[in-house]
C-alpha cells in the first residue's frame, strides 16, 4: 500500500465521533471528521445504550466501554412500561430487570458522551464551520468535497454521518428520491431534564430512585411520558408526548405548546405524575415541543466511494430507544470492515459488506419504532390493560436486544471477502 486510504466523515454528532473513534487508531486509514457547525456539539438530551450496542463497544475494545463510564453513563436495574390511564391504571404492563445477570440499558447526556468520544481524538483531525455544499466523483476513484467557506477536501471514501437532513443521502439516493428525504410522524414530544432531588421530591421515591435506578414509560389514550436517569444519577430526564395528526408528513420541526394544552391532556392521569408534568413543565405559559422525524427505507447505504451511517441512514422515532444504539454498531462494522481494507478499492468492497449486513437490520428496527411509538400512545388499537394480558409489547424488543453481535461481525467480514473474491 503506497499511501494510508483518505476517509472523510461528514458529522460530527454522536455518529460520526463513535465512528472516529473506532478509526483513528488505525496506521493505514488518514481520517478526518467534518461538521457544519461552529464547534462539535450534540442538540438533545439522553439517550440509552442497550445491551446489543454494549456488546458492539465491548468488541471494539478499549476505550470504548469506558467512555460510557466516564460519560455518567447510569445502568437501568430495570425497565417498566405502565398502565396509565382507563382500566388498570397504576399497573404494570411488561417489566424486565437485571436480576438474570443481562444488561438492559444504560442512559447517558449526549453532549456528554460526544465529549468524551473526541477527547482522545488529535485535534488535527477534527474540522468545524465545514459545511458540505457539494460532492464530486473524481475519474481516478477519489472523492472531492466541497464546503460553503471555500475550502474543498479529497478522499477516497466519504461516510455521511451528517444526520437526518443528510447531503450525502440526497447525493448517495438523488434528490428526486422521496426515502432522500425525513418525514414527519405527526407525533411531538417536549423533554426536559430535573435535578435529582426536585423530580423525587415531586414524583416520589417510588418511582426516582438512585439505588434502583428504572426506566418508566406510561402509557396514556393517546399520550405517554418517560422517566430515568443519566449524569452519574444526579439528573432526570422527563419527557410527554402525543401526536398532532395534521402534521404528520407536513413541513413542520417543531410546535409551540401550550401550558393549557398539556395540562388537559394530562387531566386524568395519576395525581403523581399529573402534579410532574404541572410543576415541571406548565410553570411557564408555553414549552416548545419536537416533532418526531423518521426515514422512509433507502435503497442502499453505500454507493462506490460514498456510504451512510447514523441517522442519515436510518433516522428513526425513538420509542425502542435504538437510535444511539444503531450507530454505536455502525461503527463496529464499518470500522472493522475498513481496518481490514488495504486499497480504495478494498475500501468500496468494505462498504459493499457494511450495507447488506447493517441496511435490513436497521430499517427492521425504524419500522417496528414506528409501530411501537403508537402501541405506546395508546393508538395501537389495544388498551393498556390488553396489552398486559397480551404480553406483545416486550417481546418487540427481543430482535434488537438478542442480537449476537460477534456473530454479526464476522459476517459482515465474510461479505467483504466475498465481495473481494467477486472482484479478483
Amino acid at each position: 500500500m503506497s499511501r494510508p486510504i483518505r476517509v472523510a466523515i461528514s458529522g460530527g454528532g454522536l455518529a460520526g465521533a463513535s465512528l472516529m473513534q473506532a478509526l483513528f487508531r488505525y496506521p493505514h486509514l488518514d481520517v478526518h471528521v467534518f461538521e457544519s457547525a461552529s464547534a462539535f456539539k450534540e442538540a438533545g438530551l439522553a439517550i440509552g445504550i442497550t445491551r446489543n450496542a454494549q456488546a458492539a463497544l465491548d468488541l471494539l475494545g478499549p476505550p470504548a466501554p469506558e467512555l460510557l463510564k466516564r460519560s455518567g453513563a447510569v445502568p437501568m436495574a430495570g425497565v417498566r412500561f405502565m398502565i396509565a390511564q382507563g382500566e388498570g391504571a397504576g399497573q404494570v404492563i411488561n417489566e424486565v430487570d437485571h436480576s438474570s445477570g443481562e444488561r438492559l440499558t444504560s442512559i447517558i447526556h449526549r453532549a456528554e458522551y460526544l465529549q468524551q468520544l473526541l477527547a482522545d481524538v488529535p485535534k488535527e483531525r477534527l474540522h468545524a464551520s465545514k459545511k458540505l455544499e457539494s460532492i464530486k466523483q473524481n475519474p481516478d476513484g477519489s472523492v472531492t468535497l466541497h464546503f460553503a467557506d471555500g475550502t474543498n477536501h479529497e478522499c477516497d471514501i466519504l461516510v455521511g454521518a451528517d444526520g437526518i437532513h443528510s447531503t450525502v443521502r440526497k447525493v448517495l439516493l438523488g434528490e428526486d428520491d422521496p426515502a432522500a428525504h425525513p418525514r414527519n410522524t405527526g407525533v411531538w414530544l417536549v423533554m426536559s431534564l430535573q435535578p435529582f432531588a426536585k423530580a423525587q421530591a415531586i414524583m416520589g421515591e417510588e418511582l426516582v430512585a438512585s439505588g434502583d435506578a428504572r426506566e418508566y414509560s406510561w402509557v396514556g389514550e393517546g399520550t405517554y411520558i418517560l422517566h430515568n436517569l443519566l449524569s452519574d444519577g444526579q439528573l432526570v430526564q422527563f419527557v410527554i408526548a402525543s401526536s398532532d395528526d395534521e402534521a404528520e408528513a407536513s413541513s413542520q420541526w417543531r410546535r409551540t405548546v401550550r401550558a393549557d394544552e398539556i395540562k388537559k391532556l394530562y387531566a386524568e392521569w395519576p395525581t403523581n405524575l399529573r402534579q410532574a408534568v404541572d410543576e415541571l413543565l406548565c410553570q411557564e405559559p408555553e414549552q416548545q415541543g419536537m416533532y418526531l422525524w423518521e426515514h422512509l427505507p433507502a435503497r442502499t447505504y453505500a454507493s462506490g466511494p460514498l456510504c451512510l451511517m447514523g441517522d442519515a441512514a436510518h433516522a428513526t422515532t425513538p420509542w425502542h430507544g435504538s437510535g444511539g444504539g444503531m450507530s454505536v454498531e455502525d461503527s463496529l462494522i464499518l470500522s472493522t470492515l475498513l481496518g481490514r481494507a488495504r486499497s480504495p478499492i478494498e475500501a468500496q468492497a468494505a462498504l459493499k459488506a457494511y450495507d447488506h449486513v447493517r441496511r435490513p437490520r436497521t430499517q427492521r428496527i425504524v419500522e417496528s419504532s414506528r409501530v411501537t411509538g403508537m402501541m405506546l400512545l395508546g393508538k395501537g388499537g389495544q388498551t393498556g390493560m390488553e396489552m398486559k394480558k397480551s404480553g406483545n409489547l416486550l417481546p418487540r424488543w427481543d430482535f434488537i436486544l438478542d442480537l449476537d453481535m460477534l456473530e454479526h461481525r464476522n459476517q459482515a467480514i465474510q461479505k467483504m471477502l466475498d465481495e473481494l473474491a467477486v472482484s479478483a
